[in-house]
């Protein structure tokens, strides 16, 4: 059996290649950033050759670090920037536009009208989803209405639809497959998370032809092979989940009632909910967490749209840091009781508030308010926004005693006790913290036989360090109900 495997992690800033050993240790990486497009207030754009060329490049670079040729490779497996939304010409290949990137909110007045027109309920009902610019559909839905030519396209079957998991499959089989997988599926808006299907009314509210559509796979599948001419051989690609279903996967919350939360440009709490579809009350989505040999299990998912995109527009926006690496010294020379608030709805309010036309904005400054308090208040941001979906759960009836903690922002200690702090529950940091790409390797050694089941990963995830709450339910109470007034102030639909 071949020694190693390769995770593709194409995510919104960043694409990377990670090798992972079969005992789960990661042995090489290579990453690779690439250009944000802006072309209006609340549009967020990717050019597709870039997310194609910078995870080619990134799988080259990472074989070749480690010395190794692709035919040591057990196998290949994609995690993804979810909801992102590409449509391309099935016989050449070539995009029709860019990339409509999830955090893209061009499409709020189309949702709003739908709205209007009563079509949350069946959509909620379908999908476990909430009418959202954030997913795939209405994205879609503008792209072909509004790229010349388009919809004729679609209605002639020349064109394909995906999400990034679908194009980066298309690109490395040379065309030869057109697939995704449940997690990705279940993002769309598209389709229906009780039968595993595409639906028809959903197709039609949104005026979606169905030959657009890939075909949806379990997360561990075959779902192709990779074409010669990219790693030097042929190697099959065995896995596919969307990135926070892929850490979830990799966190081992194999059950019910097990939560993670990932902290990369957004945050997303996951809590596995087991074969029951839970309903939420409050405004947080149910979602696919994973399937397997067809059986499906579910997760409730609460999603922040601006985490560590915070303090990359610290660093870049307003230059008050050169480094993210400079944010833990700052906030622990700033005084608690600074009172600074940063919303960051830079584009709009996600979970629970779920408010599109919400914009950032800063309260509580003084006249000795500088760099360290505005830096602090953007690392509590993430804590308090993490605290708004803890709450929504709560009231749904869950709320976990332990949270699992993945993603790049997670190696701020400052942060985490922060977090654990103002949320009131133990704070776990596995040693492995890339559990995003660790998901889909594990996905890909299931279906490789190297791993024989959910318990032998189970063991395999090992805490690095937890950490305490140190306030008391009073002191954190009224931290967060400041926060509380500032959301209710950037605020601007009911």
């Amino acid at each position: 059996m071949a020694d190693f495997i390769l995770a593709i992690d194409q995510g919104t800033t960043s694409s990377r290649a990670l090798l992972f050993d079969h005992d789960g240790k990661i042995v090489n990486m290579a990453q690779q950033e690439f250009a944000q497009h802006f072309p209006q207030d609340g549009w967020v754009e990717h050019d597709p050759g870039d997310l194609w060329q910078s995870v080619l490049g990134c799988c080259r670079e990472v074989l070749m670090r480690q010395q190794i040729g692709a035919d040591q490779l057990t196998g290949i497996g994609i995690t993804n920037q979810r909801e992102t939304t590409l449509l391309w010409e099935r016989k050449t290949g070539k995009p029709v536009h860019n990339a409509i990137v999830w955090q893209d909110r061009r499409t709020s007045n189309y949702c709003q009208s739908l709205k209007c027109l009563g079509a949350e309920a069946i959509v909620a009902e379908k999908t476990g989803l909430v009418i959202d610019p954030y997913f795939s559909a209405t994205k879609l839905r503008w792209l072909l209405d509004e790229v010349p030519g388009a919809r004729q396209q679609a209605e002639n079957g020349e064109l394909a639809f995906g999400t990034v998991d679908s194009w980066l499959l298309w690109c490395l089989t040379d065309g030869a497959e057109h697939r995704t997988d449940a997690t990705n599926a279940s993002r769309t808006l598209l389709f229906n998370i009780h039968s595993q299907q595409w639906d028809a009314e959903l197709l039609e509210m949104f005026n979606i032809p169905a030959s657009l559509l890939p075909e949806v796979m379990d997360c561990a599948a075959p779902f192709g092979m990779t074409a010669e001419d990219y790693l030097g051989v042929s190697v099959p690609i065995l896995a596919m989940a969307g990135d926070q279903q892929s850490a979830l996967f990799g966190q081992a919350c194999f059950e019910s009632g097990m939560a993670k939360s990932t902290y990369g440009t957004g945050c997303f709490v996951m809590l596995n909910t087991g074969d029951q579809l839970l309903r939420s009350q409050h405004r947080l989505l149910s979602t696919v967490g994973y399937r397997l040999n067809g059986k499906v299990t579910y997760a409730l998912e609460g999603s922040i749209f601006v985490a560590g995109a915070a303090v990359q527009w610290l660093r870049d926006g307003l230059q008050l840091i050169a480094g993210a690496g400079e944010t833990e010294l700052l906030a622990r020379q700033t005084d608690p009781e600074h009172g600074v608030y940063l919303v960051p709805a830079f584009t709009g309010l996600g979970a629970p508030w779920w408010d599109p036309d919400a914009r950032g904005a800063i309260f509580g400054l003084t006249r000795d308010t500088g760099i360290r308090e505005i830096v602090t208040a953007g690392l509590q941001s993430v804590c308090y926004q993490t605290r708004d979906l803890q709450e929504a759960m709560g009231l749904d009836g869950i709320r976990p005693r332990t949270l699992r903690v993945d993603g790049g922002m997670v190696v701020n200690n400052w942060l985490l006790q922060s977090l654990s702090d103002l949320l009131g529950v133990r704070v776990d940091r596995p040693e492995v913290i890339e559990t995003t790409a660790l998901g889909v390797a594990s996905l890909v050694g299931l279906e490789a036989g190297v791993y024989k089941s959910l318990e032998q990963l189970s063991e395999r995830w090992h805490c690095e360090r937890q950490f305490s709450p140190r306030l008391n339910k009073t002191e954190r109470d009224r931290f967060y109900n400041g926060w509380l007034d500032a959301v209710t102030r950037v605020q601007r639909t009911e």
